[in-house]
């Protein structure tokens, strides 16, 4: 594949995976049992929790996936020096700069949350008391952040391009042995080789996680392992289909038996998930096996058919959807403060789910255009007028 051609299709993968974590973090407050959210809205539904659960499942897989297949492209356009300048740019910057700006206000959002299931939220008071909570960095590095999935990009993009240039190395001076391992892995990445490898090594990263399903490492900046590896896996597998064309074509291939085995795992998963704090069944440990299996299957063929359903569907230029890809990122990065002060205000308020899920996320992505936009055009002011300022020592005509 040319490092020039635009993939429309993923262009549109990304930024509607990310769209998609908005309404998932949005959902969290209606869920009908409380799981520590910042509120919990008076409207619930057994079927935000379905949407939830599948959702989680693999929205952020397929945007580590896509993630490392981007990357790839990067490194063969730009070489290792712009590679890691692109990815400190686009990754650890906004990392490091969104905590510093986002914490607050999320923070914030949480308090307020908590003082309005007891009675009446204090705006003012609850930005004081986060801004305050700075003190304590070292106790709550990472607490209170959604940025965690960028630390985890971090180092998924580092760990897959040290076994790059391992690969690199391993070329030169061993020819053979490169050449044998590439031949393992093209005939692993068929078909069958594929599902045999990959559901495998997930339901082995599922077994250790803290809670059924995919855990949310936003407590600590020490890795969780199971963590790590699951969404290095994702980003690899991600980089590694840009060289392999034809087992891209297959994996996001739609077919009515890839679509009866995700219903299929989506039934099971959901089913057993219910017995996940029944630590006293007579069968627990096998009713876990069969869950993480489950799951396992569910990720990995949701992942293909959110990839084939845009390959089929928007696999053309369109204005709306590259712009949407173009900003798709940063709407991602600063929605959740939005997310969760708008859920504060209409908790209590005797409205349709639907239409508070609605409100929340057309607010939200709206604000944060607006506020994007803005930037960008305060960017350009400021480097515009930089640029017309005369040098020094520079005479004027």
């Amino acid at each position: 594949m040319t490092t020039t051609t635009r993939l429309h299709y993923l262009d549109a993968v990304r930024a509607y995976a990310l769209l998609l974590g908005i309404v998932y973090h949005t959902s969290l407050s209606f869920l009908p049992i409380f799981i520590g959210w910042a509120v919990m809205d008076i409207s619930t539904s057994d079927w935000v929790s379905v949407f939830v659960f599948i959702s989680h499942a693999f929205r952020l897989e397929v945007f580590f996936l896509i993630a490392g297949f981007f990357s790839c492209m990067t490194l063969q356009k730009v070489g290792i020096k712009g590679f890691l300048t692109s990815r400190f740019t686009r990754i650890v910057l906004p990392f490091l700069l969104g905590w510093i700006l986002l914490r607050p206000l999320l923070v914030s959002g949480w308090i307020m949350g908590a003082e309005s299931m007891q009675g009446e939220a204090n705006i003012i008071a609850a930005l004081v008391t986060s801004f305050s909570d700075f003190k304590g960095l070292s106790m709550s590095l990472f607490v209170g952040t959604h940025l965690w999935f960028l630390y985890y990009l971090t180092l998924a993009t580092f760990l897959t391009l040290l076994l790059y240039l391992l690969h690199t190395k391993l070329s030169q001076f061993t020819p053979k042995l490169a050449g044998r391992m590439h031949f393992i892995l093209v005939h692993t990445l068929t078909r069958k080789g594929l599902y045999l490898l990959v559901i495998p090594l997930t339901t082995c990263c599922l077994w250790y996680m803290q809670h059924w399903g995919v855990d949310t490492p936003d407590k600590s900046l020490t890795p969780q392992w199971p963590v790590l590896c699951l969404y290095s896996g994702f980003f690899l597998f991600g980089w590694v289909l840009f060289n392999h064309q034809n087992t891209l074509a297959d994996f996001m291939k739609l077919s009515a038996f890839k679509l009866g085995v995700w219903l299929c795992s989506c039934i099971a998963a959901v089913m057993l998930s219910r017995y996940q704090m029944q630590y006293m069944h007579e069968y627990y440990l096998q009713i876990k096996v069969a869950f993480v299996i489950s799951y396992a299957v569910m990720m990995w063929t949701s992942c293909m058919l959110f990839i084939g359903l845009f390959k089929k569907i928007a696999n053309k230029p369109n204005a709306f959807t590259q712009k949407l890809a173009d900003t798709s990122y940063g709407l991602y990065l600063v929605h959740l403060p939005l997310v969760v002060w708008l859920q504060v205000a209409v908790a209590e308020l005797t409205m349709p789910l639907t239409f508070k899920l609605f409100i929340i996320c057309t607010s939200t992505v709206a604000i944060s255009l607006f506020l994007i936009e803005s930037v960008k055009f305060l960017k350009n002011i400021f480097m515009n007028n930089f640029k017309s300022e005369p040098k020094k020592g520079m005479r004027h005509q």
